[in-house]
C-alpha cells in the first residue's frame, strides 16, 4: 500500500498551503473588508514576502486589527516609525500596482 502524505504535501506547496501564508496575508483574509477575497489577499501577501521584513510584516499586520495604529505610525517623528512608513508606502504602491 503506498502512502499518500508525500503527495498531499506535494499538492499543499504547489497550491499554497494556509501555513505559509505571511502575517500579512493571514489579516487581510480575516479582515471584514468587502474588497477581502482569497486572490487578493494571496497576491498582497506576495508583494509584502517580496518588499517587507518578516517585522515589517508582523508590524503591517496589526493595521488590519487597529487602523488607527496606522495614522499614529505614519504621524510619529521616531527615526524608527519614520523609516518602516517608507517602507510601507513602497510597499503600498507595488501591492495597488500588481493586485489591483
Amino acid at each position: 500500500m503506498k502512502k499518500k502524505f508525500p503527495v498531499l504535501v506535494a499538492v499543499f506547496l504547489t497550491i499554497g498551503a494556509p501555513l505559509d501564508a505571511n502575517p500579512i496575508e493571514r489579516a487581510c483574509n480575516g479582515s471584514d473588508r468587502s474588497a477581502a477575497n482569497a486572490r487578493l489577499c494571496s497576491c498582497i501577501g506576495g508583494v509584502a514576502r517580496a518588499t517587507l521584513s518578516r517585522r515589517d510584516m508582523r508590524q503591517a499586520a496589526r493595521f488590519f486589527r487597529d487602523p488607527g495604529r496606522a495614522e499614529e505610525m505614519r504621524m510619529s517623528e521616531r527615526r524608527s516609525d519614520e523609516a518602516f512608513w517608507d517602507r510601507y508606502s513602497q510597499f503600498g504602491e507595488a501591492a495597488e500596482a500588481q493586485c489591483s
